[in-house]
């Protein structure tokens, strides 16, 4: 019967069945790289998804005492706790000599991974005994001895073409630098959402450009000059800073965008803060 099979199969009467195995195999390999690609697809559009949240705090003071007891609980008590808790690095930032409000403000950036990040920090810092134990005198203060006169949070989430902060590239010695913090309202919500659509597509790449070394683009969620957007660019000095500005106004990109329409008349105002970061600053 083998023999009689075999010459069927010869004459081209019947075909010779071939094994499956090649096929199934490939046709596994195919679905196994397939789901591989897809995973990792997915993954990275949920990465780029995901956007810090910060906390910008800032300190009204009215004296050198002040001051002093302020920077003693930053430096000793609040950062190190920030570093245990996972939040790695913690801005301290002060108006420069120039500015209107220096000696009178203390502005305190703290980047968090997530909104539940941000909402458990403050029950682990109650919590944590060192942190209790080394902020005494902040925590502890007595009425008639505050260490600030009123404090004020903005809370706001990254921009999604700069979804995490940055810390500054400069190198030089922190008491010459620039730090700028700028906020720009705007007229109405749709205007302001106009502000940042500007910011996501091509205006944070001139600041790239020019060496302006971002530390944060954010959109403001909670805050007492809504709608607004923040960002933070730093600056080797004010000589720097002012010619970075410069070519900003001439730069081509720049002149392109200001006047497209749907850019125009997108901010009401402009709050610009020169900074500059403390010694024990991480930022």
């Amino acid at each position: 019967m083998e023999v009689q099979d075999n010459f069927f199969v010869q004459k081209g009467y019947f075909e010779q069945s071939k094994p499956k195995t090649y096929h199934v195999m490939n046709r596994k390999n195919f679905i196994f790289t397939l789901c591989i690609v897809f995973s990792f697809f997915l993954s990275s559009s949920l990465f780029a998804q995901k956007r810090d949240i910060y906390e910008l705090i800032t300190y009204h003071i009215e004296s050198a005492d002040q001051e002093a007891m302020l920077d003693a609980y930053l430096e000793n008590a609040f950062i190190p706790a920030a570093h245990r808790h996972g939040v790695s690095n913690v801005g301290v930032f002060k108006p420069i000599a120039s500015q209107p409000d220096a000696g009178q403000k203390v502005y305190v950036f703290i980047p968090f991974k997530s909104l539940s990040e941000f909402e458990a920090f403050e029950g682990k810092l109650l919590k944590d005994q060192k942190y209790l134990s080394d902020g005494d005198a902040y925590i502890n203060a007595a009425f008639d001895n505050p260490p600030y006169k009123r404090m004020e949070t903005s809370i706001m989430k990254a921009m999604t073409e700069h979804p995490k902060y940055a810390p500054s590239k400069l190198t030089n010695s922190k008491k010459d630098r620039i730090y700028e913090l700028r906020s720009y309202e705007g007229p109405t919500e749709r205007l302001y959402r106009q502000k940042v659509k500007m910011f996501n597509s091509g205006e944070m790449e001139i600041f790239d450009r020019l060496n302006c070394s971002p530390v944060f683009y954010a959109e403001t969620i909670a805050g007492a000059n809504m709608p607004n957007l923040m960002y933070m660019t730093t600056h080797e000095n004010m000589d720097v800073r002012n010619e970075h500005w410069k070519q900003f106004g001439v730069d081509p990109k720049w002149v392109e965008m200001r006047d497209i329409e749907e850019y125009k008349n997108t901010v009401s105002r402009n709050d610009t803060r020169l900074l500059y970061p403390t010694d024990y600053s991480d930022l």
